[in-house]
């Protein structure tokens, strides 16, 4: 599986690398709705939708919004849209921290999980537009991708190395506390090596800089947490079969999701 997920990624990597050093900030957006799209309609699958024409008519929605952000963030108001999305991920934690006992008492409904998706897809991507029109944009996007990615793989290796008690066991029985520990910590090393290669020396302080990329990787495995309690909900392993050794576009890009629209914030709102 390790061998099959390695493979996958090495294919992948050229392939998102590429349009994020090349392509204008309009262009990756466009490019970037073509994933977005997919995750949308994997996670109509975990809204428990069958019927094709309410799944269209999902993807047609998200499609409008997706260009309803855009043009919103022309007019000067993409922060409004970032900010939504990153109070979003507050209440993600508390449906973790809460499960099952919570949906067993009110499962959410399909209005509601249609508006989950949205949430979770249009700031996102918005933020990711964001961080890539601002100064050494392509830096930002990487840095994001080290933050998150790092934690990920920390979070792994330490997890097998260390782990023993479990993180939240209802929704992800194999995370463990000392897994998301080690992958914080190699997160942040990360962030302190490369903050000043990505931002520029002397642009910023080092406590706030330090402080927001905590907060976006706890936010990354939020992200990461909360697709899987959807999962759980839905009873499947994966949302979906496109990506062998990862299952769906959802799976892979949960934790960015969660993470984007916060750095995005943090750092317009820094001044960085």
């Amino acid at each position: 599986m390790l061998k099959q997920r390695v493979i996958t990624a090495l294919i992948l990597l050229p392939l998102i690398l590429g349009p994020i050093i090349w392509f204008p900030t309009p262009w990756l957006y466009v490019f970037l709705a073509g994933p977005g799209l997919i995750a949308a309609w994997e996670w109509t699958a975990l809204m428990g939708m069958s019927e094709s024409t309410a799944r269209y008519a999902y993807l047609a929605l998200v499609s409008a919004l997706i260009a309803a952000a855009w043009y919103a963030g022309t007019l000067g108001h993409a922060l409004w849209v970032v900010a939504v999305g990153a109070i979003w991920w507050l209440h993600a934690l508390r449906l973790v921290a809460g499960y099952p006992a919570n949906f067993r008492q009110r499962p959410p409904g399909r209005l509601a999980m249609s508006a989950y998706g949205l949430l979770m897809l249009v700031p996102a991507l918005l933020g990711l537009a964001m961080l890539h029109g601002a100064d050494h944009g392509g830096r930002r996007i990487f840095f994001l991708f080290e933050l998150v990615w790092m934690a990920d793989i920390g979070a792994y290796f330490a997890g097998r190395r260390f782990g023993k008690r479990k993180l939240a066991i209802e929704v992800s029985p194999g995370k463990s506390i000392e897994g998301a520990v080690g992958g914080f910590v190699a997160s942040m090393l990360v962030a302190a090596l490369s903050a000043s290669w990505v931002f520029g020396a002397g642009r910023f302080d080092w406590l706030p800089m330090l402080l927001l990329c905590a907060l976006v990787i706890a936010v990354s495995i939020v992200g990461d947490l909360t697709e899987s309690l959807f999962k759980r909900h839905r009873g499947v392993k994966d949302s979906g079969t496109l990506l062998p050794g990862h299952g769906g576009v959802l799976d892979r890009v949960d934790s960015v999701l969660a993470a984007a629209p916060v750095l995005a914030l943090g750092l317009a709102l820094s001044g960085i």
